[in-house]
């Protein structure tokens, strides 16, 4: 299985961004999907996840309220909207895929992406 993130760059504090995250696997549909990010110094954390169904979703306390996560099965895709971008938010970002539990832990994860840049400037 492979993942290709996309659609970093750079934006000013309040704007916004959408990642993508394209799977190659045609089983996409039975994969939980997550997002995660790491900033300069710091270690990978949790950011987003949701269920290979789509009805559950799951957020980070920091980014609720502003990010949303979505999936396109069709299209083997999975999406991060981010809205109202703080200069904090800036990290790389990554998708992961995991054919296990529904999780916020990085190690539940099997496959993942190799990361995109986000960068908010003040």
């Amino acid at each position: 299985v492979q993942l290709q993130a996309s659609g970093g760059g750079l934006v000013q504090a309040g704007g916004s961004l959408r990642l993508s995250c394209a799977v190659s696997d045609r089983t996409f549909g039975n994969y939980n999907m997550g997002w995660f990010r790491q900033a300069p110094g710091k270690k990978r954390e949790f950011v987003a996840r949701f269920t290979w169904s789509g009805t559950m979703t799951d957020y980070a306390d920091s980014v609720k309220g502003r990010f949303t996560i979505s999936r396109d099965n069709a299209k083997n895709t999975v999406y991060l909207q981010m809205n109202s971008l703080k200069p904090e938010d800036t990290a790389v970002y990554y998708c992961a895929a995991s054919s296990g539990p529904w999780s916020r832990w990085e190690s539940d994860y099997d496959y993942w992406g190799q990361g995109t840049q986000v960068t908010v400037s003040s």
